[in-house]
């Protein structure tokens, strides 16, 4: 498989911006006398308290070339974006005049963090900020390996060959992969709309990545050469290639355009998108699994964030040298002593075709996921970065790494054109 025509993205917590078109916040600022300093940044930090931009240093420090002593600038309050009159400062702000002797002048400091150095050091040619980089141990933040880009490129290709598999009009897949074996733990496609013969992928047995299921669509994708496995790839997008309204992530609210008889069809539901399906079968498999399991995971487990991924607390997935596991992976289970029940999804990778809705990716939150990954956004209805960014919401106990995968052929050009432009045309 040539993956140098593949692209992997990391999507950040927060939008980027052109380090030199940084989005800027009027505020009031004064020089000071440095023996005035730290009362004055203390009185500051009570009365006008720069609550949104932690990132922004309250003082900056120049040295003056005249004269070689340092010059002290202080940020007094927030100015209005639309009035630059100095009048409009708080009153409190407004005694500290006087009698420290402040001339104060409107200046422009920049409204986000920066995401990466580049941006911080643009940053600071407007005002000082400081610069956190990711402390997180996620891998592929800085890149990943040939090895792991050949990996997931093909856990991709057996998301979208999924999509196509399904004898349905053109719906989401996901595959949850737990990486330290490369093993697919479980699958689903949407299940949101009737079908006369539903697809249940709610399957209780692990398909080992080096056996997968061979696809009508294509050969398994281990087993062929770079220009089958290429043809293979653009034939599945080509399938794909139409009116995805029947995608439920990109159309939350479309089931309930459709007519539906619960009587007849009882296998779908307007929640069942694919990472839900996904999830349901994950939670299936450990039930197999595991039957007799009264591990009990309590509060402990749900205090901890993806930030600690690598600690011992968080290993509560299977074990490295769990066996391939199919029909017998009940017996298999139990005469391996140190395999654990897993925890949720904690760890497991995700593969989806297209970019989840705010549900499904808070769905993923709520399992531990670690990675997700996806290959086409999702301007409509996107939670990872189109329209919201779960990943950068701080409120939240657990955070996960997203990266968007770019598929190589004119088919995924023309698969994200037209969806897109399917969208657009019913907003």
């Amino acid at each position: 498989m040539d993956s140098g025509a593949w692209e992997i993205i990391h999507i950040p917590d927060k939008p980027t911006h052109p380090p030199e078109h940084q989005p800027t916040f009027k505020v009031y600022a004064s020089v000071i006398k440095p023996k005035f300093a730290n009362t004055i940044v203390r009185q500051l930090c009570k009365i006008a308290p720069l609550e949104d931009l932690r990132h922004v240093k309250r003082v900056r420090k120049k040295i003056l070339p005249d004269h070689g002593e340092p010059q002290l600038t202080v940020i007094l309050c927030l100015a209005p974006e639309h009035n630059d009159h100095l009048n409009d400062m708080p009153p409190d702000v407004q005694k500290l005049i006087g009698p420290y002797e402040l001339s104060p002048f409107i200046t422009q400091v920049c409204k986000y963090a920066a995401v990466s150095k580049e941006e911080w050091e643009e940053q600071c040619k407007i005002w000082p900020t400081s610069f956190h980089p990711p402390t997180y141990n996620i891998d592929g933040i800085g890149g990943f390996s040939e090895e792991d880009t050949q990996s997931i490129c093909k856990f991709m290709r057996v998301a979208i060959n999924l999509a196509v598999s399904t004898h349905r009009p053109h719906v989401n897949a996901a595959v949850i992969v737990d990486p330290s074996v490369k093993q697919v733990i479980a699958s689903g496609t949407d299940q949101v709309y009737p079908s006369p013969a539903p697809c249940d992928m709610t399957t209780t047995e692990t398909i080992p990545f080096n056996e997968p299921e061979e696809s009508t669509h294509c050969q398994s994708i281990d087993r062929v050469s770079n220009a089958s496995s290429e043809r293979c790839l653009n034939g599945a997008l080509e399938k794909l290639n139409g009116s995805s309204s029947a995608v439920a992530c990109l159309n939350p609210w479309q089931w309930s355009l459709q007519p539906h008889d619960v009587d007849k069809f009882s296998q779908w539901h307007p929640l069942r998108h694919a990472s839900i399906v996904a999830i349901e079968s994950a939670a299936a498999r450990d039930k197999y699994l595991f039957p007799n399991s009264t591990e009990s995971f309590g509060m402990d487990h749900s205090q901890h964030s993806n930030a600690d991924s690598n600690s011992p607390a968080k290993k509560q997935k299977t074990s490295s040298n769990i066996p391939d596991v199919q029909n017998d992976s009940r017996e298999a289970a139990l005469r391996v002593p140190s395999m654990e029940k897993p925890y949720l999804c904690t760890g497991y990778d995700i593969f989806l075709l297209w970019e989840p809705c705010t549900m499904c990716a808070m769905a993923l939150v709520h399992q531990r996921i670690k990675r997700i990954f996806y290959a086409f956004p999702n301007p409509r209805a996107g939670g990872l970065g189109s329209v919201h960014r779960l990943q950068g919401e701080k409120s939240l106990n657990h955070h996960y790494a997203v990266f968007r995968v770019l598929l190589p052929g004119h088919a995924h050009n023309a698969l994200e054109i037209k969806g897109l432009k399917h969208v657009t045309a019913e907003s």
